[in-house]
């Protein structure tokens, strides 16, 4: 049974990592967008990151602009507007797919993982969530309107587990 820990993702840099290297830490995945009513939500992601980081919890970002074209940005465009205007320390990988026939395979698996309402697969918007256990298995998926506080109990849970 594939965990996590089975894919890759690719660094804004263009460089390749192995999501192995996050073994044994807990995950918070989130597709973003740069120009989204959600985009605000990125001040409460790296509060997680700055808060639970040295317990074991590690933020990835996954641009995304398959929702009203709100990520057109370039990469590097992309990295300097979250550090600029959010201060975002966290990891962003470069931008993908998370629906479709291009989707990325770690999104193809985190939908499989844990689909929507009513068993849809699909990322309804942006600042969809995942929530992964120390044991690369998707401990549960978040709403876009899940903010990153209300998170809290559950990421707790899973850097005690």
């Amino acid at each position: 049974m594939p965990t996590i820990y089975d894919f890759e993702a690719l660094q804004m840099d263009g460089e390749r990592v192995s999501l192995k290297n996050f073994a044994g830490k807990a995950l918070l995945i989130v597709n973003t967008a740069s120009a989204c009513g959600f985009t605000p939500q990125f001040a409460g992601l790296e509060q997680l990151h700055e808060t639970y980081g040295a317990k074991g919890l590690v933020v990835l970002g996954f641009p995304c602009n398959q929702f009203g074209a709100q990520d057109p940005g370039s990469n590097e465009e992309i990295a300097s507007f979250c550090q600029l205007n959010y201060g975002v320390s966290f990891p962003m990988m470069a931008k993908i797919d998370v629906n479709g026939a291009k989707a990325d395979p770690l999104y193809q698996w985190l939908t499989a993982e844990a689909p929507g309402l009513l068993g849809l697969k699909a990322i309804k918007w942006n600042f969809t969530k995942f929530l992964i256990g120390k044991d690369g298995h998707v401990i549960k998926r978040y709403a876009p309107t899940d903010t990153p506080k209300s998170l809290t109990k559950d990421i707790e849970t899973a850097l005690a587990a």
